[in-house]
């Protein structure tokens, strides 16, 4: 199994910018992709953005341009760093590995507020 420890989170002004970092530990050599998701209060949580061993990145059409996931040097890491920050982008983001066999671990989750 493998356990996400999430940072980053906070309040800003609309059109500011934010970074999350998220970093697993225990069975990372099982991990095939790393992505955070989001959820707004009374939504369902939904894809930001995740980044596969091989390099592969999907954006969700409501960030495309504005948020951008990576590894870093270390592939039991991934950052979000978020640009142009909007009050709708406000939610509490979550940390997603899947592992072989299509195991998924979440994190604890981080509030990330944009005032307008």
């Amino acid at each position: 199994q493998v356990q996400l420890v999430e940072s980053g989170g906070g309040l800003v002004p609309a059109g500011g910018s934010l970074s999350l970092s998220c970093a697993a530990s225990g069975s990372i050599r099982d991990i095939n992709a790393m992505g955070w998701y989001r959820q707004a209060p009374g939504k369902q949580r939904e894809l930001v953005a995740f980044i596969t061993s091989g390099g592969s990145i999907n954006y969700a059409d409501s960030v495309q341009g504005r948020f951008t996931i990576s590894n870093g040097n270390a592939k039991n890491t991934v950052y979000l760093q978020m640009n142009s920050l909007k009050p709708e982008d406000t939610a509490v983001y979550y940390c997603k590995a899947r592992l072989t066999g299509w195991r998924d671990y979440w994190g604890q989750g981080t509030q990330v507020t944009v005032s307008s």
